[in-house]
């Protein structure tokens, strides 16, 4: 008996991903798939509404504040990296749009805009694909719309992945530019338009996207798609070498590697090439687990890019928190972001 393919992968799509990659890359063999490490599935309790692009690849990454007055009331920031910034509010309805053009991913940090209480959210901007620059927004969060501050240079080349990390009384951004140059920018809120200039740069070989840092062990990850997911220290005066964490190897790591994101003590990362997400140890670098979003009440969620994790209480459907994954196929609307309840994922990994 012929095995099935695993979530929503059918010969026809493999044979179509071929036709579109001009044949330079086979579909898996079944001995491929077999392989691959189990992946129990969770569901999506709610949903975004969908980006205003259709017929494309157009939305991308995610971001969340939590409301810690009435964590209910969260908001999640993501991209239409054909357009602009959506906020939604975590029913997952459409609040606000803010036109930014070709706005790739996206991050937020709280209460560091020039020393104020506020929410600073940082998009890597690649209207210019020779020029990287950052999109500054604040957040403003009664109204659920985004206010914009300016843009910052982020070195030559286009702008691809950005993740965030307060320093000292300041913010740093990592943008990590598409040849796999990652810039890291020091911003300086302070005036009356944002300003910034790089103070380190590190490389990793080929394309590269997803990064986010733990503030806690002041480690930079970032995901080289073809390879494995690496990690930098992040401090601006740290060593430049790139440490592996884990290696693309067609079990637990399918590529592309994608979106990246913490989850307490485990770093989640987007396995793009197999509609899953893989889950590691912190303190170790060491494989825990994978799990995919599968179909439920809302649809299944395949070639995600950005994910984002925040755990705490985020009110009554969500007291463990939350995981936003960009779902690259939403038919019969345009792309969208799911949102599912991490008590979920935390059983699919015990239960691995």
């Amino acid at each position: 008996m012929t095995p099935a393919l695993p979530n929503r992968v059918s010969c026809v799509t493999l044979a179509l991903a071929v036709v579109l990659s001009g044949c330079a890359t086979a579909p898996p063999t079944w001995e491929a798939i077999a392989a691959r490490s189990p992946a129990p599935v969770v569901t999506a309790s709610r949903e975004t509404d969908a980006v205003a692009t259709a017929n494309a690849d157009a939305a991308d990454d995610p971001a969340i504040w939590r409301n810690g007055a009435d964590p209910a009331r969260s908001l999640i920031v993501g991209t239409d990296k054909k357009a602009g910034l959506n906020v939604y509010d975590l029913t997952g309805k459409q609040r606000s749009f803010a036109d930014a053009g070709r706005v790739n991913n996206v991050d937020l940090i709280a209460d560091q805009i020039a020393g104020e209480a506020g929410v600073l959210v940082a998009a890597s901007d690649r209207n210019d694909v020779l020029a990287a620059k950052v999109a500054l927004f604040r957040l403003d969060t009664a109204a659920a719309t985004l206010v914009p501050l300016g843009t910052v240079g982020a070195g030559a080349g286009e702008a691809y992945g950005i993740c965030l990390a307060a320093r000292g009384g300041g913010v740093d951004a990592f943008v990590v530019l598409k040849d796999g140059t990652i810039n890291q920018v020091a911003l300086d809120l302070s005036g009356a338009r944002p300003a910034g200039r790089i103070v380190r740069t590190m490389k990793l070989a080929t394309q590269s996207e997803g990064c986010v840092v733990d503030a806690r062990t002041q480690r930079l990850y970032v995901a080289e798609e073809d390879a494995g997911i690496w990690r930098f220290d992040a401090r601006a005066d740290g060593p430049t070498t790139a440490i592996p964490v884990a290696k693309v190897d067609g079990r637990n790591l399918v590529a592309d590697v994608e979106g990246l994101a913490l989850a307490g003590k485990w770093l989640v990362a987007s396995s793009q090439g197999d509609n899953a997400y893989a889950v590691y140890d912190l303190a170790t670098d060491a494989y825990v687990g994978r799990f995919r979003i599968g179909a439920g009440t809302l649809g299944a969620t395949s070639e995600t890019d950005g994910i984002e994790v925040a755990i705490g209480d985020f009110g009554p459907d969500f007291p463990a928190g939350v995981m936003i994954a960009q779902d690259g196929d939403n038919a019969p609307n345009a792309q969208n972001f799911k949102v599912v309840d991490w008590r979920q994922v935390e059983a699919a990994i015990a239960r691995k």
